[in-house]
């Protein structure tokens, strides 16, 4: 009963974790129709910033400023590579999210000549507890709570703001937006720099609980949170969440199935759980009905 305990809140912690990504993939889903491939990778150079930004500052200085420079990048992405093609075919904005994605891995690899980084403790969040005779870290306590109160306010933020109104018109119908004067650039930006920003919280929980940064780090946290958003109905935030959390515990149950190298079908699980999903629920669980729109 204590293995199952620990094994169900590890399973919750990472899928709050890839919650946080989720969102960023399907607000700009929403949004855009557009799968920003380069999300993952915004993600992991949160967690480089985390360590270069920590040698250098205070932590109550370094971690701010890793919120703000992963906004900023987020943003600068946006405005660089998706903002003059927005007229462009869908194919053209696909292939430059693709090529943003290497292009921040590759600058990644050549700063860190790809060897793996070790993440600063943080305080408090790495400390341990026993919890059902087994020492588990603060943050896969803190990481559902902290989830759920961001998915609360991002929800309030949506629903009950001139920003949030403006967001749910451009979602609903991109072209009548423009023709009642809404900025769409303005709250295409205000999307990217929101889901940029709960990345960067997200690398803190992550890292936190495994601690390796590598360039590559973010394509299989990206890709399980990118599923998360299909299995929940990509442009659903609630939906996006709660895949999250079912891929978490799905993903840490997987690993402790009873025969040798269960570990190693973690990842093949989450492609054939995308599969699944696209062949019998193509909107997900809370996803709009299809309509005309491509």
């Amino acid at each position: 009963m204590e293995f199952f305990i620990s094994t169900l809140l590890f399973g919750i912690s990472v899928g709050g974790q890839y919650a946080l990504i989720a969102i960023g993939y399907t607000m700009v889903y929403g949004i855009l129709r557009l799968i920003n491939f380069a999300h993952g990778d915004v993600f992991m150079v949160a967690g480089l910033l985390g360590i270069y930004l920590s040698a250098s500052f205070p932590l109550y200085v370094a971690l701010p400023l890793v919120v703000i420079l992963t906004v900023a990048l987020g943003f600068c992405i946006e405005r660089v590579a998706y903002k003059p093609l927005r007229s462009a075919p869908r194919m053209s904005v696909m292939i430059s999210a693709i090529g943003v994605s290497y292009l921040l891995q590759n600058t990644a690899t050549y700063v860190t000549g790809g060897q793996p980084m070790i993440y600063p403790s943080l305080p408090f969040l790495s400390d341990t507890i026993t919890v059902a005779g087994t020492s588990i870290k603060w943050v896969v306590i803190l990481t559902p709570f902290l989830v759920v109160a961001l998915v609360i306010l991002l929800t309030q933020l949506i629903n009950r703001t001139k920003v949030g109104m403006a967001m749910r018109a451009v979602a609903k119908d991109f072209e009548t937006s423009q023709l009642m004067g809404i900025k769409i650039n303005s709250v295409i930006s205000i999307t990217f720099i929101i889901g940029s920003a709960l990345a960067a919280i997200g690398s803190m929980l992550y890292f936190t609980t495994y601690s390796s940064v590598v360039p590559t780090v973010g394509s299989m946290p990206g890709l399980k949170a990118f599923v998360a958003a299909v299995f929940g109905g990509i442009g659903s935030i609630p939906g996006a969440v709660i895949g999250a959390f079912l891929i978490g515990i799905c993903e840490n149950f997987v690993k402790i199935l009873p025969f040798e190298g269960a570990t190693t079908f973690v990842d093949a699980f989450t492609f054939a759980l995308l599969i699944i999903i696209l062949v019998f629920k193509p909107t997900g669980l809370f996803g709009e009905k299809a309509t005309d729109k491509v």
